[in-house]
């Protein structure tokens, strides 16, 4: 093992890896990295649904893999092109992205649950060339004037079907040679995400980007794990961590996912049990949900197989954390921090012998990444125990944001230092622990949601003169998104009537739930939002009314 590295040239504080460097492999794409030696695994189950028990295996994910990139290429994308995934978490998602990087592609994931608008957006935004879906979601994307490859088992008039692609793919001739050469520095996936400045953007990432993370992050699973490992797969699919760290992660490591395409309590406790999961990532409202909910109290929890639970996505708060340990005893809470900007998980102790471990720490430095903490005003990096923006340095760092020079010169500094927009610190034991975020985003049940994008669509009401939008705290959520907002005057609205107008122009987490009046949004002299003065005073103001009302 090695030591924590504090180089102080120039004054710089740079911390590194307790943990030696690994290797990561050159001139490997993604796809053939995590299906290396499948064939030692050929009749094992790596997908299978927690509720129907449709199930794919090794030797049918590596074909699967090669015959969908090859309907690609036949259909027309090339090396570049970006194809957008509309699906909720299916047995054929990883498969489906894996065969769109394959072919030289580069995968896109989307919530489905957004509104047509944002998939447009995103579409528009990344110049997608396709988009894959399913029949629930095909009337989203009909009219996006994009071809469109349905998952269905009726044929649907106006798209191609997926499994007649495959089957003809078969029937089609070697395209080897006429198959472009993809390279590790070509782009594999193009996941959106906030970054620390609003407006959602396309994140370009490329194989070696993922190889490398997966490397980092898996370089402490022992050989016993190896084909042994049942993981959940509940995280959305479309989201960084649900794509790289369950599904690639779990199949470069041999184990099975058990992929559940919605969130309900019962049929995520059967799903623990009757699959035998060891290890579920969630998000803390789950948490929450298996502490208090008397729907728990039912189920003979001593059938648990269940080792450690990973929650990545929001903060766990405390009293819920331990609250969590007296009820399930034998069960590993493991908290970690990600950023899509660095292709997955960035910060973790998901590992034996991490050393002195503390409550609330996101965990250590994992081998070949450099981490920094900074001033905000002055950039100059920090000392230990002295809290300031994480910044972090390595091969997972994304290329940059998609046709955004100015974001991602704002986001990525000269020396290639990846600026996170959160605060936080690492102390005496090599522990980092997040204590704030510069950034705005708001975190629903662990979606981001940016205050621009709601408050575009609130200046659009046409009796909404200013609106600003803020995080409140939310014992379920996490965090709730609410509007202070500026009415015209004389105008006939209420705090209803603005919550639908956002509802029916946004998917359903970010919907605006609370709503307050006021006369004027707080500004800066520079135009800026001042958001934590309006914060204190919604929540003041929701403690008036309560103490009003008891």
């Amino acid at each position: 093992m090695g030591t924590c590295m504090e180089n102080f040239n120039e004054e710089e504080h740079i911390f590194s890896s307790k943990f030696k460097p690994v290797q990561v492999p050159d001139d490997v794409m993604l796809p053939e990295f995590v299906l290396e030696k499948a064939e030692l695994y050929a009749n094992e189950v790596a997908f299978v649904d927690a509720v129907s028990e449709k199930a794919m295996t090794y030797s049918e994910v590596v074909r699967d893999t090669r015959r969908f990139s090859k309907a690609l290429r036949s259909f027309g994308v090339r090396k570049g092109n970006v194809v957008i995934v509309v699906l909720p978490n299916v047995v054929e998602y990883g498969v489906i992205a894996l065969g769109i990087m394959a072919s030289g592609g580069v995968f896109s994931g989307a919530n489905p649950a957004s509104h047509v608008s944002e998939i447009k957006k995103q579409a528009d935004s990344a110049d997608a060339k396709l988009i894959v879906t399913d029949s629930t979601n095909y009337d989203k994307v009909k009219a996006l004037e994009l071809p469109v490859i349905v998952l269905a088992d009726e044929p649907i008039e106006e798209a191609m079907n997926y499994s007649k692609l495959l089957e003809a793919a078969d029937r089609a001739g070697d395209d080897s040679l006429a198959k472009e050469p993809i390279h590790q520095n070509d782009l594999c996936a193009m996941p959106f995400s906030s970054g620390t400045t609003g407006l959602s953007k396309g994140v370009m990432l490329t194989h070696r980007n993922v190889v490398a993370n997966l490397c980092s992050t898996l370089f402490g699973v022992e050989e016993e794990m190896i084909g042994n490992v049942t993981t959940l797969g509940l995280i959305p699919f479309f989201h960084i961590y649900g794509i790289t760290g369950i599904c690639c992660a779990t199949l470069r490591n041999k184990g099975k996912v058990v992929v559940m395409g919605r969130f309900d309590l019962k049929t995520f406790i059967s799903a623990l049990i009757r699959h035998e999961v060891n290890f579920a990532p969630i998000v803390p409202p789950i948490i929450l949900g298996l502490v208090k909910n008397p729907i728990v109290d039912e189920f003979d929890l001593s059938k648990l197989k269940l080792q450690a639970v990973m929650t990545a996505a929001a903060p766990l708060a405390p009293e819920v954390l331990n609250a969590f340990k007296h009820k399930f005893p034998g069960v590993v809470v493991q908290e970690a921090y990600g950023l899509t900007e660095h292709s997955c998980i960035t910060l973790t102790h998901a590992v034996k012998d991490a050393g002195i471990l503390h409550k609330n720490s996101v965990g250590f430095i994992l081998p070949n990444l450099e981490v920094k903490f900074i001033d905000p005003d002055t950039g100059r990096s920090l000392p230990r125990n002295t809290p300031g923006e994480i910044c972090v340095r390595s091969q997972c760092v994304m290329q940059g944001y998609y046709k955004q020079v100015d974001e991602t010169a704002h986001t990525i500094d000269k020396n290639g230092w990846l600026h996170t927009g959160d605060v936080g610190y690492i102390d005496d034991d090599e522990n980092i622990f997040i204590v704030d975020r510069i950034k705005e985003l708001i975190k629903y049940k662990g979606f981001q949601v940016a205050p621009a994008e709601l408050e575009a669509i609130l200046l659009s009401h046409p009796r909404v003169e200013d609106a600003a939008v803020v995080p409140l705290p939310d014992e379920e959520a996490g965090e709730i998104p609410a509007a202070s907002v500026v009415v015209s005057r004389g105008a006939r609205v209420t705090e209803e009537d603005i919550m639908n107008y956002v509802a029916s122009n946004a998917a359903h987490y970010k919907k605006v739930r609370v709503v307050h009046f006021v006369e004027a949004i707080p500004k800066s002299p520079s135009g800026k939002i001042m958001r934590r003065l309006i914060k204190e005073r919604m929540v003041q103001k929701m403690k008036t009314n309560k103490s009003n009302t008891s």
